[in-house]
C-alpha cells in the first residue's frame, strides 16, 4: 500500500494586541520544502514517522512573540502557502495536512487569523483531506477553527518542555487515522467546550496546582477507549478578541464518550478557577529588588514580566531599567552585582561597537517601539563585552554601569539559557541578582535560581489584566468578573468536520 501524502503548513506568532509593536513577514523566518523536514527530527529519514508517510513541506513560519501581524505580511505569507499548495495538489493527491501553528496570532483587520488561514487552505486542498493541528496551550480555539480541523491538540506543559512531543503526537494522530480510514467520509468527532476563564500563563503553570492536576487528567482521558486525543487550552490573555478564553476539546469516535470526558475536564477547570495563583511570589519591582537584596539566596532572579518578549512584549520598555539605575545600591562598582537582560538599542550598539571593549561610553536606548510606558534611557558605563551573529539579537553588548551589567541588543532577544550569558562573559550563577524580561522562568533559569520573584511591571503583557482595557472578550469572564449570575453551561458542543463556514 502506498504511503499517504501529508503536507505541512502553518504560521505561528503569539501576538499582544496591547503592544504598539508590529510583526512583519520577515519576522516569521519562513522555511520551505526540505527546510521544514530538517527542522523536525521526528521526520528525518529512517524514523517511524518518516517511513509512515510522504511528508511535503509547504511553508511554515514561526515568529518571536510580538505585536500584531501587519496585514500585508500575513497576506504575503498566506499567498505563498496557497501557491505552493496549489502546485502540490496539481501534481499529486494529498491525504493529510499537518497545520503547524501557535494559535494566538492577531492580524490587522482580522479576527481569528488561524481559522482564516485554514479556510483559505481548505479551498485548495478540498474537504476530503484530513487536517491535524498542533498548538500552544496559550493559543485560542474558536468554534470555527475546531470546525475546520479533524484532529487538534496542544502542549500539556508550561513551560513548554513537551513542544516537540506535541507536534509529533499531532503527526502520529493524523497518520493513525489515515491508516485506519476505510470510508473517505469517516472522520473523528470533536467535543468542544468554551470556558469563561482567561488567565495569564504565569498563573497556570503546570509546575504547580491546580494546573498540574488539571493537565495530569489528559493522558488518562486519552487512554480511554474511543478517544484519540484530549486537550486543554488556557488561551492567550494579552489579546482582545472574542475567541480569547479557555477551551477543552476531546477528539474520538463515540459522541457520548467524547462529550462526557470533555465536560469532566471543563468542570474541573471551572471549579478550580479560584485556586489559580502566580507561579512564584509576586510584587512591585521596588519590593522585588528589596527582597532580592535582603535575601542570602544567590543568584536571586527577578522576572520583569510586563515587557516579556516571549509573551508578545515589545522588549524595549525602559521602565524597570530606569528604576534599577536609580537605586543607590548599584551605583558603585563594589555594590551588589546585577545582570539586566535586556534592552534593544541599535543606535547605542553602533556607538558601543565603534568604541570597543573597555571603552567608557554614554548611550541612549529603548522606547523605539513601546514609548507608551516609558521613554528612552541614557546611561554611562564601560563596555564589558561585544558579540556578533546571534539569530535574534544580531549584535549584543554588555555595559557595566556601577555594579550593574546591562545587556544591549540590536534587535530584541529572549534570554532563556545559561549560555546566553556565558557567551557575553557574564556569570549568572556568581551574580547577586539577575533581572530577566520573562514571565515564569524557563527550565535552565529555574534550575539556576536559588530564589526568584515575579515583578509586576508595566508593558504590553502586563500581568494586571484588568488595567490593560479588554473590551471585546466575551463577558462575564473570570477573573475580570468575580460574580456570575449563573453557572456557565459546560455541555459539550459536538463539532463534526464541515468544509462550509459556520452560520
Amino acid at each position: 500500500m502506498s504511503r499517504p501524502v501529508i503536507a505541512i503548513a502553518g504560521l505561528a506568532c503569539e501576538t499582544s494586541s496591547f503592544s504598539p509593536a508590529r510583526t512583519l513577514a520577515e519576522a516569521f523566518h519562513p522555511r520551505r520544502g526540505k527546510e521544514i523536514i530538517d527542522k523536525y527530527s521526528f521526520l528525518h529519514a529512517g524514523t517511524p514517522l518518516a517511513d509512515a508517510a510522504q511528508w511535503k513541506g509547504i511553508l511554515i513560519g514561526h515568529a518571536l512573540p510580538g505585536g500584531v501581524v501587519v496585514q500585508a505580511g500575513f497576506e504575503q505569507l498566506c499567498s505563498e502557502i496557497i501557491a505552493r499548495l496549489t502546485e502540490l495538489v496539481a501534481s499529486t493527491t494529498i491525504d493529510g495536512l499537518w497545520f503547524d501553528i501557535h494559535g494566538a496570532m492577531c492580524v490587522e483587520g482580522m479576527d481569528d487569523a488561524e481559522a482564516e488561514l485554514l479556510r483559505r487552505i481548505r479551498v485548495v486542498i478540498g474537504p476530503d483531506v484530513l487536517v491535524s493541528a498542533s498548538m500552544d496551550l496559550h493559543g485560542n480555539v474558536s468554534r470555527e477553527l475546531a470546525h475546520q480541523t479533524d484532529l487538534i491538540t496542544c502542549y500539556r506543559m508550561a513551560p513548554h518542555e513537551d513542544a516537540w512531543k506535541t507536534k509529533e503526537r499531532a503527526c502520529w494522530n493524523l497518520v493513525s487515522v489515515l491508516e485506519s480510514r476505510t470510508d473517505s467520509l469517516k472522520r473523528p468527532l470533536k467535543a468542544w467546550i468554551p470556558i469563561p476563564i482567561l488567565l495569564p500563563g504565569e498563573q497556570t503553570s503546570t509546575r504547580i496546582e491546580p494546573a498540574k492536576s488539571l493537565y495530569a487528567l489528559l493522558p488518562e482521558a486519552e487512554a480511554m477507549e474511543d478517544i484519540l486525543d484530549a486537550a486543554i487550552w488556557v488561551g492567550y490573555a494579552w489579546a482582545d478578541e472574542p475567541r480569547n478564553h479557555a477551551v477543552v476539546i476531546v477528539t474520538g469516535w463515540v459522541e457520548d464518550v467524547v462529550a462526557a470526558e470533555a465536560k469532566r475536564l471543563a468542570s474541573f477547570f471551572w471549579e478550580s478557577r479560584k485556586e489559580f495563583h502566580f507561579v512564584a511570589p509576586s510584587g512591585s519591582l521596588q519590593s522585588s529588588i528589596d527582597k532580592a537584596l535582603a535575601s542570602s539566596a544567590r543568584p536571586f532572579f527577578i522576572s520583569d514580566s510586563g515587557d516579556n518578549p516571549t509573551a508578545g512584549g515589545a522588549g524595549d520598555v525602559t521602565w524597570s531599567l530606569n528604576q534599577l539605575l536609580g537605586r543607590a545600591e548599584f551605583r558603585q562598582e563594589g555594590g551588589p552585582t546585577a545582570i539586566y537582560a535586556s534592552m534593544p538599542g541599535p543606535e547605542a550598539l553602533a556607538i558601543i561597537t565603534m568604541a570597543g571593549v573597555g571603552a567608557t561610553v554614554t548611550i541612549t536606548a529603548g522606547a523605539l517601539v513601546d514609548n507608551i510606558h516609558s521613554g528612552p534611557v541614557t546611561m554611562t558605563g564601560k563596555v564589558h563585552s561585544i558579540k556578533y551573529g546571534d539569530i535574534h539579537a544580531e549584535i549584543e553588548a554588555v555595559m557595566q554601569v556601577g555594579s550593574m551589567y546591562v545587556i544591549l541588543t540590536r534587535r530584541r532577544k529572549p534570554y532563556h539559557l545559561e549560555k546566553d550569558f556565558l557567551e557575553l562573559d557574564l556569570k549568572p550563577r556568581l551574580s547577586d541578582i539577575v533581572i530577566v524580561k520573562i514571565g515564569y522562568l524557563e527550565p535552565e533559569l529555574f534550575e539556576m535560581a536559588a530564589d526568584w520573584i515575579l515583578a509586576l511591571t508595566p508593558g504590553g503583557v502586563d500581568q494586571d489584566l484588568p488595567r490593560l482595557g479588554h473590551h471585546r472578550i466575551c463577558r462575564p469572564m473570570w477573573p475580570f468578573d468575580k460574580e456570575f449570575s449563573h453557572t456557565p453551561d459546560l455541555s459539550a458542543q459536538i463539532i463534526p468536520f464541515s468544509n462550509q463556514p459556520l452560520t
